[in-house]
């Protein structure tokens, strides 16, 4: 087979044997027979490829152009058509070659190039591809179902190409910004295996930690704590990995020179596209600041306690120096018995002094946490206040259970338990019955033994509404003598040390009050950043 005579061919190759001579002035294509090869302009091939191996990043960085889309479109085409024509192999597959075409424009250049590119690619089907060649003329009713069929296929691939390229970008979106919160966060965000071992590490962790990223990815996590809370990480990666949930809560973490620093945690399972546990992810917040304001607030509500407390601190110690006098005048008026005066000068002086111990404990750094006996702490708090209580005429009822110690601040206790004696003094006016049990316990939600102290009055009760708000800070009923403080130092210092602040209170009927209940355990470290 001879091909029409050319003014010039531009380009002429051989593939499988095959001959074939191009010329695109005059639109004239034919395949030849020849053997061998012959290349009449090999530069002219190169720039063609780089033009499509380059097409795509070129139109990513102009695809907002409707002239870029729309020529783009026109060149995906032209593509094809050029693949058609130069490859024997791809002869037999024009209609992909060409669909091929469109899926690329949709994916890339959207659905309305997508529709120009349908409509271009069926015009050279039936121009080059289809019978009578260089026409638009349709001899074949077959030929008018094809191009019909391709053109319906076309614009549905076309759609779903678009669809899902519009799926990928926002979810790709998402993604990236994702990835940006997370790293111009300024809360420590990292995730670890289901092993432990940390996976990803933000530049908060870097700053907070101290460990840049590439000395925390793969060490275990449990480094990252103090020793004696190992165990809390090691429970927090059992119960994610058991389907269960852990609440945001206040520890410690360690950093990489060693010192501590308070963190509120949040833990939280990582699922993968099935439902399975592969991983946890963890946002630790520095509140070392919010602990600081805490502490300069107890430290004030401390000394308000103080001062409550002169008045009767002021009676109790009045009555063993006015002893101390009459004893040693005896002394000077009766030496007889000098030696008998003066040891019963020296127990008063040592009540004294117990009296100054009990009223330093509100004050001074109680940062030390040692054992302590809850019953000895209550009745120093109630010995304290023994004077207003009498005032008042309202009888304490002791009741003491064999509690052993636990772990604690004692100076924290006297601020917990004195709040509590405090409140139920203040809801009875004159006379009525304070209520003290001390006694072994279990915690009512998870089981733990601990210790469960019982302040109960017999006052006129919190009303339903006052009752929801009464652990807020700042919130009292007490509009003269209130600072709204002392409940809400108490439930924080019951957190502290593991426990729990129950009330319940009846406002109507024969018998009103107010019970408060608390509860703290027998084993628990008690936090240091209090």
């Amino acid at each position: 087979m001879r091909c029409r005579p050319a003014s010039r061919p531009l380009i002429s190759l051989s593939t499988a044997g095959k001959v074939l001579s191009v010329t695109f002035d005059r639109r004239q294509i034919c395949l030849g027979s020849r053997q061998g090869v012959s290349v009449h302009s090999p530069d002219r091939v190169k720039p063609m490829l780089k033009v499509f191996v380059h097409q795509r990043s070129w139109i990513a960085r102009n695809v907002h152009s409707p002239l870029v889309r729309y020529g783009g479109a026109a060149l995906a085409v032209w593509v094809a058509l050029s693949l058609w024509t130069f490859s024997s192999l791809l002869h037999r597959h024009a209609s992909a070659l060409f669909l091929s075409a469109v899926l690329l424009t949709a994916r890339y250049l959207g659905f309305g190039p997508a529709i120009f590119s349908s409509f271009l690619s069926a015009a050279c089907l039936d121009f080059f591809v289809l019978p009578p060649s260089f026409s638009f003329t349709i001899s074949h009713r077959l030929d008018v179902e094809r191009l019909t069929v391709f053109l319906a296929i076309s614009v549905f691939a076309g759609s779903m190409a678009r669809q899902k390229t519009l799926t990928e970008s926002r979810a790709g979106r998402a993604v990236r910004e994702m990835a940006a919160i997370v790293a111009s966060s300024r809360d420590a965000i990292f995730s670890t295996s289901p092993h432990g071992n940390i996976t990803s590490w933000n530049r908060a962790a870097e700053r907070l930690y101290g460990y840049s990223a590439e000395e925390a990815l793969g060490i275990p996590v449990v480094d990252l704590a103090p020793p004696e809370r190992r165990v809390e990480v090691e429970r927090n990666l059992q119960t994610l990995n058991a389907g269960g949930h852990v609440d945001p809560y206040q520890t410690e973490r360690c950093r990489k020179d060693g010192t501590r620093w308070p963190v509120l945690l949040s833990v939280s399972p990582l699922l993968d596209a099935h439902g399975r546990f592969v991983g946890t992810s963890a946002i630790a917040r520095d509140i070392s600041a919010e602990k600081r304001s805490e502490e300069a607030i107890r430290r004030r509500e401390k000394l308000a306690t103080a001062g409550r407390l002169a008045a009767s601190i002021a009676h109790e110690i009045n009555n063993p120096l006015e002893a101390v006098i009459n004893l040693l005048y005896l002394v000077r008026h009766d030496p007889a018995h000098a030696n008998e005066h003066l040891t019963m000068a020296e127990q008063e002086i040592g009540r004294l002094a117990r009296i100054a111990q009990q009223t330093l404990g509100f004050v001074r750094d109680t940062s030390s946490p040692g054992s302590v006996e809850p019953a000895a702490v209550m009745d120093e708090i109630l010995q304290l206040y023994s004077h207003k209580l009498v005032a008042r005429r309202i009888r304490v009822a002791r009741r003491y259970r064999d509690t052993g110690k636990i772990p604690a601040n004692a100076g924290e206790l006297r601020q917990l338990f004195s709040n509590l004696i405090v409140n139920a003094t203040d809801a009875m006016a004159k006379e009525g019955c304070l209520y003290v049990r001390v006694a072994p316990s279990r915690d009512w939600f998870d089981d733990r033994e601990g210790v469960r102290i019982t302040v109960a009055d017999t006052g006129s009760g919190i009303p339903q509404e006052n009752l929801d708000r009464i652990f807020e800070p700042f919130y009292t009923t007490k509009s003269d003598t209130g600072t709204g403080l002392g409940l809400w130092i108490s439930s924080g210092i019951a957190r502290e040390h593991g426990g729990s602040i129950n009330v319940r209170s009846r406002v109507h009927g024969e018998k009103t009050g107010t019970v408060f209940s608390v509860f703290l355990p027998c084993q628990y470290a008690v936090s240091h950043v209090a």
